[in-house]
């Protein structure tokens, strides 16, 4: 998730020239929830927030309304607070168009009916918690890809499990596996020197990968319709498509 919230965030406040006030009757959704964030009223809170609220992976996804209560420290930390309240709603807020409202730079957005669908802040307590999942992880995973910078993404088709790592330095690693068969025994498959492509200022990239004449490529849906799959592989042998599936993104 970390490639998409930097797409996201950056790109977009590059697009934000228009200069104008957030429209009053954003403003006034806005001003709502900076109070009840001031306020500390975490039922209220989540009463704004879309479930499920991804987390930067091997973060779990906050499934629902008691879960985000009991992670809510975790999530709004002091530092969170403080910027959403010192915010002013007409001016801090922006609206990207049909791509939401953030706040500053993009540590939260909201839909146009006030629902807070991304949080791209991390805490220091989400950062610690990351780490510790990570080094969990890496523990439980077959010896050939235990080594990696940071997790990227886990995968499933109805036929693959795959795993995407990030190596440094612009290397990704790419490990499959027969959906039957866990992430502890050797992948089917792995290849490294993979490249991360962005799709545009909306957050959708894809990741390519090549061994021989096959090209295999994971795209990564954030904007898409309301029928498109979060994810799905694609591989072509010589530059034709052999297969085409829909994947889901495994979050824990």
């Amino acid at each position: 998730m970390r490639k998409i919230i930097c797409v996201i965030f950056i790109a977009l406040c590059i697009q934000n020239v228009s200069g104008q006030d957030l429209k009053p009757e954003y403003q006034k959704f806005v001003k709502s929830f900076i109070s009840n964030v001031k306020s500390n009223n975490r039922e209220e809170v989540a009463a704004f927030i879309s479930f499920p609220l991804g987390r930067e992976y091997p973060i779990p996804v906050v499934r629902n309304k008691a879960d985000f209560i009991k992670r809510y420290d975790q999530i709004f930390d002091a530092t969170l607070k403080k910027e959403i309240i010192n915010s002013n709603p007409s001016k801090d807020w922006s609206e990207m168009g049909w791509r939401g409202i953030m706040l500053g730079q993009g540590d939260i957005w909201m839909d146009t009916t006030g629902k807070v669908i991304t949080i791209n802040y991390r805490s220091q307590a989400e950062k610690d918690l990351k780490n510790k999942l990570i080094a969990d992880e890496k523990g439980k995973l077959h010896p050939s890809i235990a080594t990696f910078k940071a997790p990227v993404y886990v995968l499933e088709t109805s036929k693959f499990r795959i795993r995407i790592d990030d190596l440094g330095n612009d290397n990704y690693r790419y490990a499959s596996w027969s959906i039957k068969n866990p992430m502890s025994q050797k992948p089917d498959l792995i290849i490294t020197n993979g490249k991360w492509i962005s799709d545009g200022s909306g957050g959708n990239s894809h990741y390519e990968f090549k061994k021989d004449a096959y090209l295999y490529e994971c795209y990564i849906i954030v904007i898409g319709t309301d029928d498109s799959p979060p994810a799905y592989l694609s591989i072509s042998q010589n530059g034709k498509e052999i297969l085409n599936q829909n994947a889901k993104i495994v979050t824990k």
